[in-house]
C-alpha cells in the first residue's frame, strides 16, 4: 500500500506559498511557482501536498505523455494515429528534476537496449513524464546554463522536440514549473525568473506557537500516516472541491477596466519591463478571485497576488537600497491607500 502524502490542509503557516500553490494549481497557464527561502520550511512537502490534493485527471490509456482525451489538438503522434482511444483516469504527476540530471534524461534518448537489437526507440524523459503536471526543481539556482535554456525552450513553446541518433520527436510537454532554493547559494537567471509566474519567499516560523505546532502535526504524521492521512480527509475534500468549482468559474470572472487600470498603474510606478506583469497580474487575481467563489476580481485580490507577481521582476535601483517587497507594498500604499 502507498504511504500517505502528507495533506495540504494540514500545513501550518507559509500562507503565502500555499495560496500561490493553488492559484497556479487553478490556472496553469500563469506560469508556475518560485519559492525561495530557508532549508526545511516545507517547500517540498507542499508541492508533493498540492498534487495530491488535485482531482485525478483523465488521460489516454496507454499514452507515454498523459494526453488528455478532451483536447486532441495536443495530443502527441502516437495518439493522433491510433485514433480515439480509451480515457482512464491518473494521478497528476509530480516530477522531480534533480541537480546532477543529464540532458538525455530530462528530454528523452533512444532506448539503447533496443537499439542493439536494431530498434531505433525513443525512450521518454522527465518532461515526458510531468506533461499535464508539476515539474519539480530544488535549488533551481544552481542548475546548469544550458539545462536553464533547455527549460526556457520547452516552457515557451510547450512542446519538446528531440532530434538527434536518427530520432526525430515532438510531444507534448505543458507543466506547471516549480522552482525552489535559497538566495544565499546563488542567484537565478534573469530570463528564468521571468518565466515564473509567481514568487514567494519564506521563512523558519520564529513564534513558538506555530513551531510547535508544526512539530506536533508532523510527529503525528510520521507515526501514523494513514490516520492523520484521515483525520484530515474532509479539510482535503473541502479544498479539492474548492479547486474544481474555482477552475469551473474561472472564464466567468470579470475584470473591470478600474482593475485594468489599477494594475497598469501599480507596474508603471514599480518600473517592471515588458508588459508580461500586468499579464500575470490580471490572471493571477482572476484565478484567486474564483478560489473565493468571487465573481469579478477586485481591488483586494490584485492586493493579495501582487508582491509574488511583481517582486521578482523589478530591476536594481541604485538609488533604493530596499528588498523588493517592500518596494512593492509602498507602491500599493501609494496607489490603493492602504
Amino acid at each position: 500500500m502507498t504511504r500517505p502524502v502528507y495533506p495540504f490542509a494540514a500545513i501550518v503557516g507559509q500562507e503565502d506559498m500555499k495560496r500561490a500553490m493553488l492559484i497556479a494549481a487553478v490556472d496553469q497557464g500563469i506560469g508556475g511557482v518560485l519559492v525561495f527561502g530557508d532549508r526545511g520550511t516545507g517547500k517540498s512537502t507542499t508541492v508533493r501536498a498540492l498534487a495530491a490534493l488535485l482531482p485525478p485527471m483523465k488521460v489516454m490509456q496507454g499514452c507515454r505523455y498523459q494526453c488528455d482525451p478532451a483536447s486532441p489538438d495536443a495530443w502527441c503522434a502516437d495518439c493522433r494515429s491510433a485514433g480515439k482511444g480509451k480515457a482512464v483516469t491518473a494521478p497528476v504527476p509530480v516530477v522531480d528534476l534533480p541537480l546532477g540530471a543529464t540532458e538525455d534524461r530530462i528530454v528523452g534518448a533512444l532506448d539503447l537496449e533496443r537499439a542493439l537489437a536494431g530498434a531505433k526507440v525513443f525512450e521518454p524523459g522527465l518532461l515526458a513524464r510531468a506533461n499535464r503536471g508539476f515539474l519539480y526543481i530544488d535549488e533551481v539556482n544552481l542548475l546548469e546554463d544550458h539545462l536553464v535554456d533547455l527549460l526556457l525552450d520547452v516552457a515557451a513553446s510547450g512542446e519538446n522536440v528531440v532530434e538527434r541518433e536518427g530520432l526525430s520527436i515532438r510531444h507534448p510537454a505543458r507543466f506547471v514549473l516549480i522552482g525552489s532554493g535559497n538566495p544565499e547559494e546563488g542567484e537565478l537567471r534573469p530570463q528564468l525568473i521571468d518565466r515564473f509566474g509567481l514568487s514567494v519567499e519564506v521563512r523558519t516560523p520564529t513564534d513558538l506557537p506555530t513551531r510547535i505546532e508544526v512539530i506536533r502535526r508532523r510527529d503525528m504524521f510520521d507515526r501514523d500516516p494513514d490516520g492523520f492521512a484521515e483525520t484530515w480527509r474532509r479539510a482535503q475534500d473541502k479544498l479539492r472541491r474548492q479547486i474544481t468549482a474555482a477552475r469551473t468559474q474561472l472564464p466567468a470572472v470579470t475584470v473591470s477596466d478600474a482593475i485594468l487600470e489599477r494594475a497598469a498603474r501599480l507596474c508603471m510606478a514599480l518600473g517592471t519591463d515588458g508588459l508580461r506583469g500586468e499579464l500575470t497580474l490580471i490572471r493571477a487575481a482572476r484565478a484567486l478571485a474564483a478560489l473565493g467563489g468571487d465573481a469579478a476580481a477586485a481591488d483586494a485580490h490584485l492586493q493579495q497576488v501582487a508582491p509574488m507577481v511583481l517582486s521578482h521582476r523589478l530591476r536594481r535601483n541604485p538609488l533604493d537600497e530596499a528588498v523588493a517587497s517592500t518596494r512593492v507594498a509602498r507602491a500599493m500604499e501609494e496607489l490603493f491607500g492602504a
